[in-house]
């Protein structure tokens, strides 16, 4: 659950990140933040998920 949890806070920080980048006009960072918050998001879901449904 905590690695969950971890995985989560980063995606919540690259979500910020994503919004930032796009403030300043830089394609290519936001680029990757939108990459890190897909992948983190999606980790921390599922591990959330798996968790709570017992699979």
């Amino acid at each position: 659950m905590v690695l969950g949890i971890i995985t989560l806070l980063v995606a919540i920080l690259s979500g910020f990140g994503i919004l930032r980048e796009f403030r300043r006009k830089n394609l290519f960072g936001a680029a990757f933040a939108f990459l890190s918050f897909s992948v983190f998001g999606w980790f921390s879901v599922m591990t959330i998920f798996s968790i709570i449904t017992g699979s």
